[in-house]
């Protein structure tokens, strides 16, 4: 019997791509996406609800799918302050996690960061980290924590430079013996990958690093 899908952060660079990739997945019947605008797919099986991130519990209803992807995320660049970043990073995402987890959502996956860590004196890796230890605390059955490094790829109207200088300086740094596991890869490289997993059977919390993703 296929599967539904929950999908936040739809409209980001890897959340676009796998929307595309859920379309085309045979273990998937529908895919729900929770967007501030909406968006007009081509596709019969996606369906779009327009929400309030600063209202969630309102949609409650909405978070009743057997399987969650999260994907959400911005820049302090964007958000405009690292506390206007954390309310997307962590506050968003950490309220969408546990309104899946009480209606019974099974597997949990999260596009999280490579280096996430709640101890890092990085303000993004920190909140990274503290909301992977946040979600796994939650009830789901499977959880699956994806870490990529440096994601390229085109994005809508978010040009990010410290992204395009390193989407040219880490490929020629990672010919270094040791640096590979950092080497960028693509939003819909990861998109593929997500889809992939959600296919495959689980338990628990897994993670998986760079060298999960480009195997």
């Amino acid at each position: 019997m296929g599967k539904v899908a929950l999908v936040i952060g739809a409209t980001g660079l890897v959340g676009s791509h796998l929307v595309k990739q859920l379309t085309k997945a045979t273990h998937i019947t529908k895919v729900v996406t929770l967007t501030r605008r909406p968006v007009n797919y081509h596709s019969d099986k996606v369906i779009n609800h327009v929400i309030d991130f600063e209202n969630l519990s309102q949609y409650s209803s909405l978070f009743k799918a057997d399987i969650l992807f999260s994907c959400l995320g911005t820049t302090k660049r964007t958000a405009g302050s690292v506390d206007a970043q954390r309310k997307v990073d962590f506050d968003y995402q950490l309220h969408v996690a546990q309104l899946a987890a009480q209606m019974e959502v099974e597997h949990y996956l999260l596009v999280s960061s490579s280096g996430a860590n709640a101890n890092s004196n990085s303000a993004y890796l920190k909140m990274k980290g503290e909301l992977e230890d946040a979600v796994k605390a939650l009830s789901f059955k499977r959880i699956s924590i994806i870490q990529p490094s440096l994601l390229l790829g085109k994005r809508t109207n978010d040009f990010r430079f410290a992204e395009k200088l390193g989407s040219v300086l880490l490929p020629l740094l990672c010919v270094i013996p040791g640096l590979k596991k950092y080497r960028p890869i693509t939003g819909q490289q990861v998109a593929i990958k997500l889809s992939q997993f959600s296919m495959q059977s689980g338990h628990g919390v897994e993670y998986f690093t760079l060298d999960a993703l480009f195997d």
